[in-house]
């Protein structure tokens, strides 16, 4: 079975090494990266969409139809933001961009990333965990063919990447020690990338895919 996915994100961090993974993966015909700025690379198997604002994609139906699945791997720290701001980035801009891919592709299977700790009550004090939280529950109510909500711990990126954060060079070093310390808080973006590509190809009897989740389903 060979799948064409879509990528949002790829200038961060996770979708960067989500991106690598999927060109490297033999069942990947095609991947299409959806992002704000030119991500840079030249290959095969590679497209770029370059959509400045994610609410205004009209005239972008060519472009956007055809894909088995969405990695939505777009997203920003929460730090100084307030909770308005935060929403309309993490729910409201995520929720639309998921509509369109929705009436394009209703066979499509949306796997969204999310973040260890997240609060599917909706109610709790953690601002992010909520916003994120409110995210997962509604997307898991949209039609898609399957929703899975992956909530990655601390990560260990993948060789070649270029979009990493100080503190995740310190993390990538350290990652061996960490794991062993704390083996259900982490794990590497291979194993992130192989589980959104095995949701696809293999499915998994979960929505929300906690670290050890995302581990097994790596290996499947």
């Amino acid at each position: 079975m060979e799948i064409k996915v879509v990528i949002t994100g790829a200038t961060g961090m996770v979708g960067e090494g989500v991106l690598f993974e999927c060109l490297e993966h033999p069942d990947v015909k095609e991947v299409l990266l959806i992002g704000r700025k030119p991500y840079g690379m030249i290959h095969p198997k590679l497209k770029e969409c370059i959509v400045p604002d994610f609410f205004k994609l009209d005239g972008l139906d060519d472009q956007l139809t055809g894909y088995d699945a969405c990695f939505y791997c777009a997203g920003i720290s929460s730090l100084g933001m307030d909770e308005p701001t935060y929403t309309y980035i993490t729910y409201d801009t995520t929720l639309h961009f998921a509509n369109k891919l929705l009436s394009l592709n209703p066979k499509m299977i949306f796997d969204f990333i999310s973040g260890g700790q997240t609060d599917s009550s909706e109610k709790g004090k953690v601002m992010w965990a909520r916003v994120k939280g409110k995210t997962e529950n509604a997307l898991m109510r949209m039609p898609f063919e399957r929703v899975y909500n992956f909530r990655p711990g601390f990560m260990k990126p993948k060789p070649g990447q270029k979009n990493i954060k100080g503190y995740y060079r310190v993390i990538s070093f350290l990652y061996p020690l960490l794991n062993l310390l704390f083996p259900k808080h982490g794990n590497t973006i291979g194993d992130l990338g192989l589980a959104l590509i095995n949701s696809v190809l293999k499915g998994y009897d979960k929505q929300i895919l906690e670290t050890k989740d995302i581990k097994l389903l790596a290996k499947a």
